[in-house]
């Protein structure tokens, strides 16, 4: 669902050259292909330009390199993606529930009355809940946790005891926050728990996946810093300390203790080892598998390309084989310098 906004509000509003009617209506966003004439479309990546001589849209957001082409309606600006997503946060309309605490919740703290709390939820003792906090069905709030103004809780997150959720954060269904670390010593064949005593800070603006975890510290906190956006199903070992600003994308793991700097972009299903360091601006590519520190900003990528399985057979042959190969290299350039020296 969507407000329906005139393009001439929202040029007022985020800026930008408007090339067409002001008074159009837009009650929507949509994709260049499937956009209608009341709806709002945008142009960024130059792979879909074509799309754009054939599109439906009232109007569209774009670069002005491709306001030529345009045959509908246009908002000229120099980050058309950005420019979408500030329109798509303005136009976008999310059913808030109404304040009040429903009667099925066991609330065992003081809670504003400007809060929504959903059914069934439980929100322990000593547990301090800012203005304006939506928190849904099922949630499970422990003892001594905090979370900050204006947070919302989606269905079934559950937040351990003694946790801290800054403000404006967004939690998504099935998230875990402050379960215990893996942390276990050896005894001979059997395992010795370690009691996992920190507990997790977030910051504020954060937004948090569905079925992400984030693992309660050892001794000291879990730290994930204002501004860092996680995917779903993320999974985040105790004591790892993530910088402001940084992205994760989906299925990313990261090992215990792991510091990764600020405005960092990890892509999905990649792998990072325990005890390392990220510095500020690193970003890894997808299904990357990170097993050293890495020190200095830039682009960083460890997969292998897509290729037919019986080519990659043949490859990874190879493969298996390198040390090998290297050795007889070695020792071909030392008999061709020895023989270059003999002459």
């Amino acid at each position: 669902m969507a407000t329906p906004r005139t393009l001439g509000e929202i040029v007022a509003r985020f800026g930008g050259e408007l090339k067409g009617d002001p008074q159009r209506l837009v009650c929507g966003l949509a994709t260049l292909e499937n956009a209608t004439s009341d709806q709002l479309s945008f142009l960024a990546n130059p792979k879909y330009r074509r799309q754009l001589m054939t599109t439906r849209a009232g109007a569209v957001i774009l670069a002005p390199e491709a306001a030529a082409e345009c045959p509908v309606d246009a908002i000229v600006t120099v980050q058309p993606y950005l420019y979408f997503a500030r329109v798509s946060q303005w136009l976008a309309k999310v059913p808030r529930p109404a304040p009040g605490i429903h009667p099925s919740a066991v609330v065992e703290s003081a809670v504003p009355a400007s809060c929504a709390i959903g059914p069934l939820a439980w929100i322990g003792p000593d547990v301090a809940i800012g203005e304006n906090c939506v928190i849904g069905a099922h949630c499970r709030i422990g003892a001594g946790a905090v979370v900050g103004d204006d947070s919302w809780l989606y269905p079934n997150v559950t937040v351990y005891h003694g946790c801290r959720i800054g403000r404006r954060v967004i939690v998504h269904s099935g998230a875990v926050i402050g379960a215990d670390g893996f942390g276990f010593a050896a005894d001979g064949a059997t395992w010795v728990k370690i009691a996992q005593s920190g507990g997790v800070v977030i910051g504020d603006d954060v937004e948090i996946g569905a079925n992400t975890t984030i693992d309660r510290g050892a001794l000291e906190d879990t730290v994930i810093e204002d501004g860092v956006k996680l995917d779903n199903q993320i999974q985040i070992a105790h004591n790892v300390k993530i910088g402001r600003h940084t992205a994760i994308a989906g299925c990313v793991g990261i090992a215990g203790s792991t510091k990764i700097g600020a405005r960092c972009t990890i892509g999905g299903a990649a792998m990072i080892i325990g005890h390392l360091t990220l510095a500020d601006d690193v970003h890894v590519a997808a299904g990357t598998f990170v097993g050293k520190s890495i020190l200095a900003p830039g682009h960083y990528t460890g997969a292998v390309p897509l290729q037919p399985h019986a080519e990659w057979l043949k490859n990874f042959a190879h493969l298996r084989h390198l040390n090998a190969l290297a050795d007889k290299i070695r020792a071909l350039e030392k008999r061709l310098a020895e023989l270059e020296n003999a002459r």
